[in-house]
């Protein structure tokens, strides 16, 4: 497929300069070439500028702001075939590597008008793009369904970690503790981001905890993406060691919902692994919590509730080892506890399998627009 600029496949890159307020009993004159119509594609000019998008029937007739360019392509170029080549990895680059500023990348229409893309004759853009676009549907289905099931999830949680639905075979009423009688508080010990590496000891930094959405952190199944730290391990407090079944609490956040952010530890090899900075490690008094059912019983509405009320701070909410030990939390049998986290976890499971079909089907994507998009894979 043969090379062209994208200021010659377009009417022009058009970005407006000024606005005409948009005030009570003003006329606003709208220019036609800044009236968005379906096939224009759309850039920031400030910012994230690799990023594009298509106009579509319903967005038509918006007014192109000042902060946007876009493209109108000739009759000759499919627009959802330019949209696509615009959206590729290579053209993304391209313009990242352009892009002008220093603080922030800038784009403006000699830039964009630069851009080179492979054009196709128009059968085949049409058939590029319709290939794309069902990959595309597929996407948002997925999409929808991982959301429908993490709502169903939330509700689940919040109805069988409360009480408020019971399972077949359980009944009496939940014996409310507080933790600081289920568990035994302490501090992690203290080292810097730039003193882990992949040598020494396992090492558990707030920021993986603040950074991930995993329920539970595993020394066997998570031993690659866990940092080290090279250290003795006798100058390491045995209270900041975790075993398997520890709960590791971040001690500050920057938002009151992130005070309660968590993980269970899974350590059944009993491996040195050290609780980092910034982390409260709760370690259990007794077995009235099961260890599978503690990667859910601190994700309700009410246990967030009560660490916002005990977060303190403006800019960082931060909870001590005293604050934390008042919190309470309803607590059933163990056969129940066992029979709620074995539902949880399967809902977990079928959550993280359409992930990895949504996660495989983006791959797939890729690869078929690097194919098609280069022509290496031609369709007629």
């Amino acid at each position: 497929m043969p090379l062209i600029s994208v200021g010659e496949i377009g009417t022009g890159c058009f970005k407006v300069t000024e606005h005409t307020p948009l005030v009570p009993g003003a006329v606003v004159r709208r220019i036609p070439q800044y009236v968005l119509r379906t096939g224009d594609v759309v850039f920031g000019r400030k910012g994230a500028v690799e990023r594009s998008a298509l106009v579509t029937e319903n967005e038509s007739g918006w007014f192109l702001g000042s902060d946007g360019i876009s493209i109108r392509p000739h009759s000759d170029c499919h627009p959802p075939y330019l949209a696509s080549q615009l959206q590729s990895h290579q053209v993304q680059s391209w313009l990242l590597q352009n892009a002008t500023g220093t603080t922030m990348a800038s784009l403006n229409q000699e830039i964009l008008g630069r851009v080179q893309i492979p054009i196709a004759p128009i059968p085949e853009q049409r058939a590029i793009a319709a290939a794309l676009s069902d990959v595309d549907a597929l996407l948002a289905k997925l999409d929808q369904l991982i959301a429908k099931k993490r709502d169903l999830k939330q509700a689940a949680m919040q109805q069988l970690l409360t009480g408020q639905t019971r399972l077949p075979g359980f009944s009496g009423e939940w014996e409310v503790k507080r933790l600081g009688d289920l568990f035994k508080f302490s501090g992690g010990h203290s080292a810097s981001r730039d003193q882990l590496s992949t040598e020494g000891y396992y090492y558990l930094h707030y920021g993986d905890i603040h950074g991930s959405s995993k329920t539970t952190i595993d020394t066997s199944a998570d031993h690659q993406y866990i940092p080290k730290l090279a250290i003795a391990l006798k100058r390491i407090s045995p209270d900041s060691l975790l075993a398997d079944g520890d709960v590791v609490f971040v001690d500050a956040s920057e938002d009151d919902e992130g005070t309660s952010r968590h993980v269970v530890v899974v350590n059944k090899d009993g491996l040195p692994f050290i609780a980092g900075l910034h982390t409260i490690v709760a370690k259990g008094r007794t077995a009235e919590l099961a260890h599978d059912y503690r990667r859910y019983c601190f994700k309700t509405a009410a246990i967030r509730q009560q660490f916002m009320f005990y977060a303190v701070g403006t800019k960082v909410s931060g909870i001590s080892k005293t604050n934390i030990a008042k919190l309470t939390l309803p607590v059933p049998s163990v056969p129940e506890q066992t029979a709620i986290a074995s539902i949880l976890s399967d809902m977990d499971a079928e959550l993280s399998a359409l992930v990895a079909r949504r996660d495989k089907t983006r791959a797939l994507k890729q690869g078929m627009m690097r194919e098609l998009l280069t022509g290496r894979i031609r369709l007629r």
